[in-house]
């Protein structure tokens, strides 16, 4: 039995579309070898240049955050499952006011948003 690798959206165009491939290794950066020599481009997008996992890429290995295990070097064994999460940011926890226009003109008594 193999280790069930979870692909997220954004990465499926290098896997043909797969959102779960199945890969060998005895950790973490091993497993990636195996996804990579069956799935070009995968590794370059989750490892940096340096072989570390990038900033914004999180790792699990059956649900568990490999930064607070050993890394890359996080040992598997088969039956694991793997999963890549892109981290998600951006966007705004301010909700713009709405403020209600006072002149003349087609806004005239309706709420109109603030512009951002």
């Amino acid at each position: 039995m193999a280790i069930v690798v979870r692909i997220p959206t954004p990465l499926r165009k290098y896997t043909a579309g797969k959102a779960e491939v199945e890969a060998e290794g005895a950790n973490v950066r091993e497993v990636f070898e195996s996804v990579e020599s069956a799935y070009q481009g995968v590794t370059e997008k989750v490892f940096d240049d340096s072989g570390s996992i990038r900033r914004f890429i999180n790792v699990f290995v059956n649900g568990e955050d490999i930064r607070h295990l050993q890394g890359p070097d996080t040992t598997v064994k088969s039956g694991d499952e793997l999963s890549i999460v892109p981290a998600i940011a951006g966007g705004s926890a301010r909700v713009p006011p709405v403020i209600r226009s006072g002149g003349s003109g087609k806004t005239e008594g309706r709420a109109v948003p603030w512009p951002v």
